[in-house]
């Protein structure tokens, strides 16, 4: 059966070093457009951009401890609300370079922003909001993050606390009149 497999599957998890500075914001995954990702239009099609997002948000989960194993013993951050904000075209070949900003996060809960710029010209291409819980996969439930991981993501957004907060986050969809 085929599935959808990211970049960092099999790949494990960074040990965490409570000394280290956190990158503000964390630079964690760079790709070429695959030719899988362009439609009929010549350029990424809108579903590959959540494609390209959601293996960031992998090489985060790796960063902050989240791996198989972990998932194994029966937990996982999963996405609940997603905004993304196309802004230019990329074409097959392109490199890509994503950053990740931890904008909120409590015991349960972890708020994101992702941003995909041109690998050469640095120019904005899309950015994403994510909100993401962290559930008991058994029980189907939200469940509490292991107090390592709070800890965890506690340093991580104190960290990108100094970051200012892009001015897309948490603005609503509709037609301005």
């Amino acid at each position: 059966m085929d599935r959808v497999v990211t970049p960092y599957e099999g790949s494990g998890r960074r040990p965490w070093d409570d000394a280290a500075e956190v990158p503000a914001p964390l630079r964690l995954h760079r790709t070429p457009v695959s030719s899988r990702w362009v439609d009929y239009n010549g350029h990424m099609s809108e579903s590959c951009y959540l494609l390209v997002f959601g293996d960031n948000s992998d090489a985060f989960f790796r960063y902050l401890g989240i791996d198989e194993q972990y998932r194994e013993g029966g937990h996982s951050l999963y996405t609940v609300e997603t905004h993304i904000h196309n802004r230019r075209e990329a074409v097959e070949g392109e490199p890509l370079t994503l950053s990740l900003q931890v904008l909120d996060h409590d015991t349960r809960r972890v708020h994101l922003f992702h941003e995909m710029r041109h690998g050469q010209t640095d120019v904005l291409l899309a950015t994403a909001e994510h909100l993401l819980v962290h559930v008991d996969i058994d029980r189907g439930r939200s469940s509490d993050l292991p107090h390592h991981l709070q800890h965890r993501l506690a340093a991580i957004h104190r960290s990108h606390a100094a970051l200012p907060v892009p001015d897309v986050v948490g603005r609503p969809m509709g037609i301005r009149r």
